[in-house]
């Protein structure tokens, strides 16, 4: 009986987790000479594990979760960016990646047990509907909030538009609650900042993250910072500190957006045939005016292939520390109704060959951003790198040596941020380019 509920099991993980186009029979003699003999044997063990957990464990364990958590530790032991994604959080990927979805337009946070509102988004339901920061959302549809994280109730604002849903709302200055009814619409998140700096002499654009609306709101961006500094424009500052990437054909595109010709990015998985080589094609929409891109130890992935590609093709000067080291790229390969994997399927490596895998891009200028006294010592003011992360892949040359990233502090106000003003002050000759640390005479024209 044990045997035939092993082999039960066996071919629910070997149909479940490859995505077989055939289906082995497990129940087959195993050939000591056939090449998957040691799998079968392997997958044996996994059967005898589970079978024994599934009758002995001191509670009965849930067989989704234990078989989950198979994949899980399958593949989160080959690197660092490999998983399984559950059906929920397959979804939400791909919420994340689209930049959309329907909602009420709302950012939010958890106070005290409560959904406290940051702000509403200029032009969504909640903004029309009068939705104001500091509000408290108490409950969804007359249900409490109480008892729900954040992420929880989130998604329960969430829905497909058109469709109504009841706030009720503590407002200081009100003596009672209130109830606000929002209908949901289709939710657009930019990925891009934008605003001009120093007298509209400077573009500053800050690209938070690579989805599917980065490079179209790029070039919204640019089109209209051009038309509010007109000849005043002197040069573009683009800002990926602490964007951890996100999709590889937009990083192509954003690349593509400032370079007239040459490789963008190359990819090479672990067959010669799968060698990918990205091309840029004419067309700046800069018109060939400096860029300087920023960039510290939260650049990762999609944000490196940007910086790199400039950066070989001296198309901009980048500013900033060290970034965060990874060079890899992944594929989501989805399961059916059983959610996805995301799998590690190759590295990538900038025009002029370089891996940045567990050593990062090395910035033109060294800018070190100062921390506070408050966060000194802190979990920010540590380096961040692929190389801390247990079981990352390891560069692909013996003897190269691993760096460990930088420092991920951004200060929130502008006149602040070390970085920000030396690369203004470089774009309006106020300094010297230099692919050395700033001298001490330079850093002091620098604002603190």
């Amino acid at each position: 009986m044990r045997r035939t509920q092993f082999a039960f099991w066996t071919f629910l993980l070997m149909a479940g987790l490859a995505g077989l186009t055939t289906v082995v029979n497990v129940s087959q003699t195993y050939s000591a000479s056939s090449p998957n003999s040691e799998i079968y044997r392997q997958l044996d063990l996994f059967g005898d594990v589970l079978e024994r957990v599934r009758s002995d464990y001191v509670e009965k364990p849930d067989d989704t979760m234990l078989i989950e958590a198979a994949i899980n530790g399958m593949l989160a032991a080959l690197d660092p960016h490999s998983a399984y994604l559950s059906p929920k959080n397959f979804r939400d990927m791909q919420v994340q990646t689209r930049g959309e979805f329907g909602g009420l337009g709302i950012e939010v946070t958890m106070e005290n047990g409560v959904v406290k509102v940051v702000a509403p988004i200029d032009g969504t339901p909640a903004h029309k509907a009068g939705i104001q920061a500091n509000d408290l959302i108490t409950h969804l549809d007359g249900e409490q909030i109480v008892g729900l994280t954040l992420e929880q109730a989130v998604e329960k604002m969430r829905g497909p538009e058109n469709t109504p849903i009841t706030l009720t709302i503590v407002r200081k200055g009100r003596d009672e609650p209130f109830d606000v009814t929002i209908v949901r619409d289709i939710i657009r998140i930019s990925a891009v900042k934008s605003r001009l700096e120093a007298d509209d002499q400077v573009a500053y654009i800050k690209i938070t993250t690579f989805n599917e609306q980065t490079h179209s709101n790029l070039v919204k961006a640019v089109d209209e910072l051009k038309k509010k500094a007109g000849n005043k424009l002197k040069g573009y500052i683009v800002d990926l500190r602490n964007n951890p990437g996100g999709l590889l054909d937009q990083a192509v595109a954003v690349s593509d957006a400032f370079l007239d010709k040459g490789v963008i990015v190359l990819t090479k998985g672990r067959n010669l045939e799968e060698t990918q080589r990205s091309q840029a094609r004419p067309g700046d929409i800069t018109d060939g005016k400096k860029i300087v891109v920023l960039v510290n130890g939260g650049s990762a992935s999609a944000s490196e292939i940007v910086a790199g590609a400039l950066q070989d093709h001296k198309r901009a000067t980048i500013i900033g520390t060290r970034t965060f080291g990874k060079g890899s790229v992944q594929t989501i390969i989805p399961l059916g109704s059983n959610g996805a994997i995301r799998l590690t399927t190759a590295r990538y490596y900038t025009p002029s060959g370089r891996s940045i895998q567990a050593q990062g891009i090395d910035p033109d200028i060294v800018v070190e951003q100062e921390l506070p006294p408050e966060l000194q010592g802190k979990e920010v003011a540590k380096p961040r790198g692929e190389a801390s992360l247990r079981g990352h892949l390891k560069p692909d040359k013996e003897g190269v040596k691993e760096e460990s990233g930088s420092s991920a502090y951004v200060p929130a106000e502008p006149e602040k941020d070390k970085q920000l003003q030396y690369a203004i002050s470089l774009l309006l000759g106020k300094v010297a380019a230099s692919t050395e640390k700033p001298s001490e005479a330079q850093q002091e024209k620098v604002p603190n």
